[in-house]
């Protein structure tokens, strides 16, 4: 990496002492699956990852005060994907903006299966268009043959979480996986190489996720694809060490320009990072 600027697109910070969880619905961590900022600063400086786009989990709901806490700690090298209510203000929305929220994140499984669908949902989506903000999306299987058509319609910059966390047994044809694909190709959209430990059935190198990573670089294009590691892995039966989804990254991608571009040039064009000034 020439500039020696990397960045995770996918990461959490999970601090319940301070930062209690929300009530309501949304996976509460074990004590043992949170991860404080000082630690996850450990992990990047560990692997040479210089910058993190933050993403609020759902164990925090609506209140995004841990998140932007460590982004406020960051110097600068943390931007966040924020969760919000629908009935957000405009103002409310601006100052998240102006603290280094770069987009939201709308989690149909856990958090708020009905946000693509209720009344007002395309005007939620045209607000967060008007301020140059992503949509983010989590939704696994069929869900997503169930949103596309209204992602593609809003207009809005789309991001697929963990390349649609598709059913690996059911192939690529499978209807939620090719709307997946379909935003790739007709929509203003990004996907994350991320997570690869949460579809697969086989151990590390997961190689049963390869067939669909090819289908998603395929479809989006080198330049719309960013890379996450989904740190502090919560939630998942996998054994899984940070050095090894960068390892995953290289078998995919084993062309050093190809991997520079994932992980640094487009998320500096994406979500507007930057290098200057910022080191670990």
């Amino acid at each position: 990496m020439a500039n020696g600027w990397r960045v995770d697109c996918h990461a959490h910070i999970i601090v319940p002492q301070r930062f209690p969880y929300a009530d309501g619905p949304g996976y509460k961590p074990r004590p043992d699956e949170t991860g404080e900022y000082d630690a996850f600063r450990r992990v990047l400086t560990t692997h040479g990852i210089s910058h993190a786009l933050l993403v609020q989990p759902s164990c925090y709901g609506y209140d995004n005060a841990c998140m932007l806490d460590a982004m406020a700690r960051s110097g600068g090298r943390f931007k966040g994907i924020a969760m919000v209510a629908p009935e957000i203000s405009q103002g409310e929305m601006q100052t998240l903006k102006e603290q280094g929220v770069v987009g939201i994140r709308l989690n149909l499984m856990r958090t708020d299966p009905e946000a693509l669908s209720r009344p007002g949902a395309a005007r939620f989506l045209a607000r967060v268009k008007a301020l140059g903000w992503f949509v983010q999306v989590y939704a696994t299987g069929d869900v997503w043959a169930g949103v596309g058509e209204s992602l593609r319609q809003s207009g809005a910059r789309v991001v697929v979480d963990h390349f649609g966390d598709p059913d690996l047994s059911r192939g690529l044809d499978q209807p939620g996986f090719q709307t997946i694909l379909k935003l790739g190709r007709e929509a203003d959209a990004a996907v994350k190489l991320s997570a690869a430990f949460r579809p697969s059935v086989r151990a590390f190198p997961h190689e049963d996720v390869e067939p669909f990573v090819a289908a998603v670089l395929d479809a989006y294009g080198l330049n719309r694809c960013v890379w996450g590691s989904d740190w502090p892995f919560i939630n998942t039966a996998q054994r899984v060490e940070y050095g090894g989804l960068l390892d995953l990254l290289t078998r995919w991608l084993p062309n050093s320009g190809d991997r520079d571009r994932v992980l640094w040039q487009n998320p500096a064009r994406l979500f507007g990072f930057e290098g200057e000034g910022v080191r670990v």
